[in-house]
C-alpha cells in the first residue's frame, strides 16, 4: 500500500510537470503570435507610407521629367546661338539644365530604393502572416491536448464502460469547442480589431491632418472616425449576440427569435426571413428556450450560408405539452444521405434534439430546397 500510494504521488507529479511545461509553452507561442501581429501592424502602416511615398517620387519624377526636356532644349538654343546669348546666360542655362538633372538622377535612384523597400516589407509581411497563422493553429492544438489532459484523462474512472467511446466523444467536444472559440477569435480579430487598429491609424492622419492641413480637413476626419468607432461597437454587439442574446433571458424565445430573424434579413441583404408563431406564447425553462434558439439559428445559418437561400420560412406553434418548429427555405438543396453523414451541425441539432426527448425530421431535394421540423416535448416555466 504504501508503495502504490508513492506510485501514485509520483505520477500525480508528473503529471502537473508535464501540465504545466505544456501550458507554459502554449503561452510562449501564444506571445510570439501576438509579438508578430503587432511587428506585422507596424510594417502594414510602414508600408502604407512608403507606397505614398512612391506615389510623390513618381509625381515630382514626370515634373522633373518635362522640365528636363524643357531645360535641354533651351540649352541648346543658348549653345547654337552663344553669340547673341550672353556668357552668364548660357552659364545660368547650364546650371539649371545640370541642376535638374541631377535631381531627376536622385529621385529615380530613391524610386527604386523605395520600391525595393516595398517588395522588401510585402515579403516580410507575407512571412509573418505564415507564423501567425502557425502560431494559432499550435495554441489551438496544444488547448486541445490541455483539455483532455486536464480534464477527460483526470475524469478516468476503471468502472467507466466504453473508455474508448468516452474518449473519442470528448475529443469531439473539445474539438469542437476549440473550433467555436478559433471561430470568435478570427471573428474578433478580423472585425472589432481591425477596426480599432484602423481607429488607431487615423488618430495619427488626424494628427498629421490637423498639423498640414489645418482644423477643417481634421474635422472631417474625425467625422470618418466616429463611423469606425460605430461600426465597430455594433460588431461587438453582433459578437455578444451571437454567442447569446439577452433577449433570450428577458423576454423569452418567440420575442428573441422576431428580432435575431430581422437582423439576419439586415446582415444578408436581398433574403427574406419569414418568421410565424402559433399558439400561446408561454414561458419555457431556460434549457428549452436555448435549445429552440440554436435550434432555429444554426437552420437559418445553413440556409443562407450552405443553401444559398433568398426565401426563409421559420414557423413555430406551441401546444400544450410540445412545441413544433419548421424551418423551409427555397435554397440549392442536397442528397441527405451522402451529406448527413458528414455533417458536424447536423448530427450536433440530432444530439441536441436528442437530449430533449424529442424528434427530427429532414427532407431535401437537389435544387428544390431544404425543409427541417422538430417536436419537442417542453415543460413551462
Amino acid at each position: 500500500m504504501l508503495n502504490d500510494k508513492f506510485d501514485l504521488e509520483s505520477l500525480d507529479l508528473i503529471f502537473n510537470r508535464m501540465i504545466k511545461t505544456i501550458d507554459e509553452s502554449k503561452n510562449d507561442i501564444f506571445t510570439i503570435s501576438e509579438q508578430s501581429r503587432k511587428t506585422f501592424d507596424e510594417m502594414k502602416l510602414e508600408l502604407e507610407q512608403v507606397r505614398s511615398k512612391i506615389k510623390e517620387v513618381i509625381l515630382e519624377n514626370d515634373v522633373l521629367e518635362k522640365k528636363s526636356r524643357l531645360s535641354r532644349v533651351r540649352l541648346a538654343e543658348v549653345s547654337k546661338n552663344f553669340n547673341i546669348y550672353s556668357e552668364a546666360e548660357i552659364q545660368k542655362a547650364y546650371d539649371q539644365a545640370n541642376k535638374i538633372q541631377i535631381r531627376y538622377s536622385i529621385l529615380q535612384a530613391e524610386e527604386r530604393l523605395l520600391r525595393d523597400k516595398r517588395d522588401d516589407l510585402e515579403r516580410r509581411m507575407r512571412s509573418l502572416l505564415d507564423t501567425i497563422e502557425r502560431a494559432d493553429h499550435l495554441v489551438s492544438q496544444v488547448n486541445v491536448v490541455l483539455n483532455y489532459l486536464t480534464v477527460d484523462l483526470k475524469s478516468i474512472r476503471p468502472a467507466l464502460e466504453n473508455a474508448k467511446m468516452r474518449e473519442d466523444y470528448t475529443m469531439k467536444i473539445i474539438e469542437a469547442t476549440e473550433e467555436e472559440r478559433k471561430r470568435i477569435s478570427r471573428e474578433i480579430h478580423d472585425g472589432p480589431a481591425q477596426m480599432l487598429a484602423n481607429v488607431l491609424l487615423r488618430t495619427d492622419i488626424i494628427n498629421r491632418t490637423y498639423q498640414e492641413r489645418g482644423i477643417e480637413k481634421a474635422l472631417l476626419e474625425i467625422v470618418e472616425l466616429k463611423g469606425l468607432v460605430r461600426d465597430a461597437l455594433h460588431e461587438v454587439r453582433r459578437i455578444i449576440y451571437d454567442l447569446r442574446p439577452m433577449a433570450l433571458d428577458d423576454l423569452g424565445i418567440v420575442p428573441t427569435l422576431k428580432k435575431y430573424l430581422s437582423s439576419v434579413e439586415e446582415y444578408h441583404q436581398g433574403t427574406k426571413v419569414y418568421f410565424q408563431s402559433i399558439g400561446e406564447q408561454t414561458r419555457l425553462d431556460s434549457k428549452y428556450e436555448v435549445a429552440i434558439f440554436r435550434l432555429v439559428q444554426e437552420c437559418v445559418n445553413n440556409a443562407i450560408q450552405h443553401g444559398k437561400s433568398q426565401q426563409v420560412w421559420v414557423k413555430l406553434e406551441s401546444c400544450k405539452d410540445f412545441i413544433n418548429i419548421s424551418i423551409k427555405d427555397d435554397g440549392i438543396g442536397f442528397n441527405p444521405q451522402t451529406t448527413k453523414q458528414n455533417s458536424f451541425g447536423l448530427i450536433g441539432m440530432k444530439e441536441r434534439v436528442d437530449l430533449l426527448g424529442g424528434e427530427m425530421n429532414l427532407n431535401s431535394v437537389e435544387k428544390q430546397g431544404t425543409r427541417i421540423m422538430f417536436k419537442i416535448p417542453i415543460k413551462t416555466k
